[in-house]
């Protein structure tokens, strides 16, 4: 049978391990990509307005947890790389299976609609009408801020930490009073960043849930290194074990000034760090918990404290967002959007899906495996089984991986990292092998 014709959106990691894949079959492929580089949120500066780098940020998964299994990271890489040596990866993954030549650059996808028999009418930003049988969503999930919605209006100077570079843009930030709103890595980086004595800022730090800071190094090692989660012994007891240690490896974080998380270790995104408990230990940052109201300059708080602040910056994460979709077709509301593997949606067996998942402890992996199903897919060596079937894994996958977790839209597209490619590995993979050879007539 002949191959499908695939547009794939995007030339991030999703993008560009997608591409890789399909080119190992074979697969005619077109990637478009609105920006004039790969690297989607790894291109510090990326004129398309996606990236979410600041200028010193090091990523939070050490290189042996981060290198794609079919390219590992160069050996004379840190542990934990700098944002330009993730780029400088990429640029080497690129050339190392000549992606770019499939790549359109300054050619995103304006708009796309799936045909009555199938397939799809892609729109181009450079007004090209074109029509492909596979269509891939790979633009990423961290892109689009989310605010909160606080009661009242701050007239000082605010930013999503995604508008953030240095303490010079895109506001000059030395001597002022910052509240930061938020407690995930970006929102511990920029604390610590900003918190120096050197630049006579005071810094406090706004939390509504808390959270289980842990260190990025154990025994002088990368701590992830030591984490890998178990397939044959039920998530609940590994993850009660977690918790049982969490209080002697990474400490009570009310002892250096957090306020007491409201959920368990492991039932939300745990935050890497070695210097923000330093940095609340010694004086540097005011913790403090969710904010109440904003009134002028004034921000009021849950636990009846009033500061007046010059800046804010949000920490608050992104919303899933499909702007080349019409919201009716398919939208992600709350951030919630049912996928197979995180990758099909039932119903449309012309789509798929890369990298919309907060895989722990580590992502390039995942969007590799990810990217392995759908070329097997998208080469007629896969199927997923029926709608029905689907929805019922659906439902039995949220409620392992995300069951436990808190209810909020951080955390709708969380899962364990381990058990996923392992269930698509050793599982997944053969039994679709089967299905597809059914359909196919062929022996199994």
């Amino acid at each position: 049978m002949p191959h499908p014709t695939v547009a794939v959106i995007g030339a991030g990691i999703s993008g560009l391990t997608t591409g890789k894949m399909l080119g190992d079959y074979g697969i005619p492929y077109t990637c478009f990509e609105s920006s004039d580089r790969i690297g989607g949120n790894w291109a510090f500066g990326n004129p398309n307005g996606h990236s979410a780098a600041y200028r010193s940020l090091h990523i939070d998964t050490s290189k042996y947890q981060l290198s794609f299994r079919d390219y590992p990271m160069p050996e004379t890489y840190p542990d934990f790389p700098h944002h330009s040596q993730i780029k400088e990866y990429l640029e080497g993954y690129a050339a190392a299976f000549e992606l770019k030549r499939r790549i359109e650059f300054g050619n995103g996808v304006a708009h796309a609609e799936r045909l009555p028999d199938g397939g799809w009418n892609i729109a181009t930003q450079r007004g090209e009408q074109r029509r492909f049988d596979l269509l891939v969503v790979a633009n990423g999930h961290h892109w689009d801020p989310r605010f909160p919605d606080f009661p009242g209006e701050f007239t000082g100077a605010a930013i999503h930490s995604h508008a953030y570079v240095d303490p010079r843009t895109p506001l000059d930030l030395y001597g002022k009073r910052i509240l930061i709103v938020g407690i995930g890595n970006s929102a511990a980086d920029i604390t610590v960043e900003l918190s120096s004595r050197a630049m006579d800022n005071e810094v406090w730090l706004s939390t509504r849930s808390g959270a289980w800071v842990v260190p990025k190094y154990l025994a002088g090692t990368p701590a992830d290194r030591y984490y890998r989660t178990l397939p044959y012994v039920p998530l609940r007891w590994q993850r009660k074990l977690a918790q049982l240690f969490t209080p002697v490896i990474s400490g009570n974080p009310v002892n250096y000034g957090l306020p007491a998380p409201n959920h368990k270790f492991m039932e939300a995104h745990p935050t890497q760090s070695v210097e923000l408990p330093l940095r609340l230990g010694s004086g540097d940052v005011t913790a403090v918990g969710n904010v109440a109201g904003l009134d002028g300059r004034t921000v009021h708080f849950e636990d009846g404290q009033a500061k007046d602040f010059d800046v804010i910056i949000y920490c608050t994460g992104y919303n899933i967002t499909f702007p080349f979709f019409d919201p009716e077709f398919l939208s992600a509301p709350g951030n919630k959007i049912q996928l197979y593997k995180r990758i099909f949606k039932p119903g449309l067996d012309d789509l798929a899906f890369v990298g919309f998942a907060q895989p722990f402890p580590t992502l390039f992996p995942f969007v590799e495996c990810q990217a392995r199903l759908v070329a097997a897919f998208a080469a007629g060596h896969y199927r997923p089984p029926s709608d029905s079937e689907m929805q019922a894994v659906i439902d039995e996958d949220e409620q392992k991986f995300i069951g436990h977790m808190m209810n909020t839209a951080r955390h709708t597209q969380q899962l364990d990292y381990w058990l996923y490619e392992h269930d698509l590995r050793v599982r997944e993979l053969p039994a679709g092998y089967r299905r597809a050879g059914a359909l196919a007539g062929r022996a199994t």
